[in-house]
């Protein structure tokens, strides 16, 4: 069976998270425990008893989701399931360069540590947001996007499935875009929980930031077949991918296109490993076909192990 590990991003992170296997894994403990000497916070205690409104300032909610989900695929390595192919959802990239062998996962920690810290700089002002539009296409949302922007920078951020994308931009054109969406007939039209305008234009300087900040590190070529949200393509130069990441802040993610071409290739099995279904659900959309898995606790640990043949 080839089997892509698929990873989450912001937004997927509720309190508790990985910490029922952290309890029962020593494997998950030990990259908590390394996490927060890299961190220099306690991220398990973060993570295990929150305020929430803490784990959900960008600042740590990305290092938090970052760490979770690498916790919960060591446990999976541990047992004997390995990828094929990984991909992750905007934060979720950096979990997939680490499953593909590109960066280890200090390295990886530290880029994210930085990432999250000039979003969380940029979004302070509480001036941007992101909205999803559900029940409406592609073509639409871009259409939205342009008559909302005599009000201020908008644009579709995330092309997460054929009907479903989220627009991001100023507050202003972001109430218009709302409005312009329900005009036409969108079936759901949902606030995300963030305070930026992420994946837009207005993250350019955090793009250009975070380019500078990578060339310090090196990436090696990925060992397994990896896609990339800037491009939606499968990528293989470590040059490209040190781009696309710093691209990525500030242009949108195509994750519709990211799993076509998955597909493409001849993947059918999907993991979600990480918090939340939120990725399982968008690859149903896209490939109602393919078998789509999760993994976050001991009880979706032991159905993926049985499914798989893993060892408990």
């Amino acid at each position: 069976m080839s089997l892509a590990f698929v990873f989450p991003g912001q937004g997927s992170q509720y309190v508790g998270m990985g910490i029922e296997l952290v309890r029962s894994r020593r494997v998950a403990a030990e990259v908590f425990e390394q996490a927060g000497q890299v961190a220099g916070y306690q991220l398990l205690q973060l993570c295990a008893e929150g305020p929430a409104e803490v784990l959900g300032r960008t600042k740590y909610t990305q290092p938090a989701v970052f760490t979770a989900s690498i916790a919960i695929m060591r446990v999976l390595q541990e047992a004997g399931v390995t990828c094929q192919a990984a991909a992750g959802h905007s934060l979720g990239e950096y979990t997939a360069l680490v499953a593909a062998g590109v960066l280890p996962f200090v390295a990886a920690l530290e880029i994210v540590i930085r990432r999250a810290e000039l979003m969380d700089r940029a979004a302070a002002s509480g001036l941007g947001g992101m909205v999803a539009v559900i029940g409406l296409g592609q073509e639409a949302a871009r259409e939205i996007c342009l008559v909302a922007g005599t009000k201020g920078v908008v644009q579709p951020a995330n092309f997460n499935a054929p009907n479903q994308i989220v627009i991001s931009g100023e507050r202003a054109a972001l109430d218009e875009a709302i409005a312009e969406a329900r005009r036409r007939g969108a079936r759901k039209v949902v606030t995300l929980a963030v305070s930026g305008a992420f994946h837009t234009s207005l993250m350019a300087g955090v793009s250009e930031d975070l380019r500078l900040f990578l060339q310090g590190y090196t990436f090696s070529p990925p060992k397994v077949t990896l896609a990339m949200n800037a491009s939606g393509e499968v990528v293989s130069s470590p040059d490209v991918i040190k781009d696309l990441l710093a691209a990525q802040v500030s242009s949108p993610v195509f994750w519709d296109k990211l799993v076509r071409r998955l597909a493409s290739e001849g993947f059918r099995d999907y993991l979600e490993v990480g918090p939340g279904q939120v990725l399982s659900g968008l690859i149903r959309r896209i490939l109602p076909e393919c078998r789509v898995g999760h993994v976050e606790d001991e009880k979706t640990l032991e159905k993926v192990l049985a499914q798989t043949g893993g060892t408990v």
